[in-house]
């Protein structure tokens, strides 16, 4: 199943202490993998793992990774008592109080009230817990993520039959249609001729040798063959559960080439007129082709 690269996902992910992990993703095409990551600075050491993990899940695509949390736990923050600090404002108002010969009459509640004796800290959390919801989401938000794609690479490889359907009845036209040009082409000749010379008697060998030469300067077999070629492995890959986005852009310049040839030497309104056809449906095709993973 083919993959756009064009996708958006959304994961969430929450344990009993009213912690919560939630990821978001978006992508657009891009010829390799990009990932950016907007993390949280206190989720900065789990970068690596994030990206180890989308490895598993994206090829190529410029990703925007976004993650938050919300922690509504008890165990979120704490007081912390510095010791050291209150000892140095002791040994002070001590030294102050034998200068000035006045009374000392701190407490304790008195001494927490000074600066960064007692302070409001958030609490160390395990790695392991927030990995655990980090990845829960993370995985989730991917899954979804992937989902999105494949429907629309689904709609994507709906669209590349059809217009690869479209090109191969402007190649059977071409096909059918190049002898007749030659046919034609000699009996206009041979008028003309006859008109100019006033005699019926030409030589069957200088008409021919002239046709001959219209043939091969007009001659589109070998871009039909490798048109209908491309056209038919265009669909064998199309079928494949790989990568197949850089693939099919190969396919696609290479019928753009044969499609080009077939156009500049076209000498017939109908015969043009399909060509013309088939190159803007090949250019449709390439453009497709660069949303596709």
């Amino acid at each position: 199943m083919i993959k756009s690269m064009t996708g958006f996902g959304h994961g969430e992910m929450s344990n009993t202490n009213n912690q919560k992990v939630t990821v978001e993703m978006k992508s657009v095409n891009h010829r390799y993998c990009d990932l950016s990551l907007k993390l949280p600075k206190k989720f900065s050491m789990f970068e690596a793992k994030i990206r180890n993990i989308m490895k598993e899940y994206v090829s190529r695509g410029k990703i925007d990774i976004y993650v938050s949390f919300e922690d509504l736990s008890e165990t979120g923050v704490g007081l912390y008592y510095n010791k050291e600090m209150a000892r140095e404002y002791m040994e002070v108002f001590q030294k102050m109080k034998e200068e000035f010969q006045i009374e000392m009459d701190i407490t304790a509640s008195s001494l927490a009230r000074f600066p960064e004796v007692v302070t409001i800290e958030e609490k160390q959390q395990d790695e392991e817990v927030w990995w655990a919801l980090i990845e829960g989401a993370l995985r989730q938000a991917a899954e979804n993520f992937v989902e999105t794609r494949t429907a629309e690479g689904s709609n994507l490889k709906a669209d590349l039959l059809g217009k690869l359907k479209q090109m191969e009845e402007d190649v059977l036209f071409i096909e059918k249609r190049s002898p007749d040009i030659i046919r034609e082409y000699r009996v206009k000749l041979e008028e003309k001729v006859k008109d100019f010379l006033e005699d019926s008697g030409i030589e069957e060998s200088r008409i021919a040798a002239e046709v001959t030469l219209y043939a091969d300067k007009i001659a589109v077999d070998e871009e039909i063959v490798r048109l209908q070629s491309h056209i038919r492995s265009m669909r064998d890959v199309l079928d494949s559960d790989e990568s197949i986005g850089r693939k099919l852009d190969f396919m696609a310049q290479e019928m753009n080439r044969e499609a080009n040839t077939i156009l500049s030497k076209s000498s017939d309104v109908a015969l043009s007129e399909h060509a013309i056809e088939l190159k803007t449906n090949v250019e449709k095709v390439r453009e497709q082709i660069q949303n596709i993973e």
